[in-house]
């Protein structure tokens, strides 16, 4: 759990770098502007994430997945992002299980269970 309140918000050079990816080019932000974005997105996160605890618990589960996420981000009525979202995480798993056949690990191989964080 995060000490201080500022442990919360998002790095301002990856925010920078994502919003300057989006800007068209030749347009700049001030850092007032970003600063206030990296809080905003920061906020957001922290939202998402509760929405999506609420659902694992009212589940009955103690482990999030990025399924739980795609359904809070439904819940909180951020529909427009559910289709490019799950079209990302699917390409994710996907990378996922690639790089796993690619490193000669099979599932029914481990003793433990597999866990995939969703990033």
């Amino acid at each position: 759990m995060a000490e201080k309140l500022e442990d919360l918000n998002l790095p301002l050079t990856v925010v920078a770098r994502i919003v300057k990816e989006a800007l068209p080019e030749g347009v700049s932000i001030s850092k007032e502007a970003r600063t206030g974005l990296a809080k905003a997105a920061s906020v957001f996160v922290l939202y998402v994430t509760s929405a999506s605890t609420n659902i694992v618990k009212n589940k009955k589960r103690k482990a999030l997945t990025g399924q739980d996420v795609l359904d809070a981000i439904r819940d909180i009525e951020f529909d427009r992002f559910v289709e490019p979202l799950s079209e990302a995480y699917e390409q994710y798993k996907q990378l996922a299980s690639a790089r796993k056949l690619a490193s000669g690990k099979k599932k029914e191989d481990s003793e433990e269970p597999e866990v995939i964080e969703d990033d």
